[in-house]
């Protein structure tokens, strides 16, 4: 009898330490970091119409705009494009943002400085290489409902 509960205790423990799989464990990449855009998609549904989405592919200079999301919280938008000079690629715009980031609602939210309100965006994927990032964009018609999705690629130093 005794060898039987020893079997039986036995068999419990290994059913017990065989259900702890650690390839269940998913692992979430960090906002944080250097992150290059990629594109965009610009997503516009208007009340009683059906949804409509551009696709804005990011030229080579364009590609050189970086978003950095820094451990404090605070980041730097640096948006690269076109020139009135042709062929001649330059900063258009240099931002500074103080950001918060909710993990488990995969939100974001950034304060640029110098604005007022807000910008709200939802994490759509966050990886160890790439990052898609939803902003709703306000719109001056309350029946006009936008966001734009921009996918980005994280840059190592």
């Amino acid at each position: 009898m005794k060898k039987l509960a020893l079997l039986f205790g036995g068999l419990s423990l290994l059913v017990a330490a065989g259900c702890n799989n650690d390839n269940d464990t998913v692992i979430e990449s960090p906002l944080i970091g250097n992150w290059q855009p990629l594109k965009e998609v610009v997503t516009t549904v208007e009340v009683g119409e059906d949804p409509v989405s551009n696709t804005i592919t990011y030229t080579d200079c364009q590609k050189k705009s970086r978003w950095l999301f820094s451990i404090e919280s605070k980041g730097t938008r640096t948006d690269w494009g076109d020139t009135a000079t042709p062929g001649q690629c330059a900063i258009l715009s240099d931002k500074k943002f103080n950001y918060t980031y909710d993990k488990d609602a995969k939100t974001v939210q950034l304060k640029y400085q110098g604005t007022v309100e807000p910008v709200n965006g939802k994490i759509i994927t966050l990886d160890d290489t790439s990052l898609n990032l939803s902003v709703r964009e306000e719109t001056q018609d309350p029946k006009i409902y936008q966001t734009r999705t921009y996918t980005f690629k994280r840059i190592t130093q």
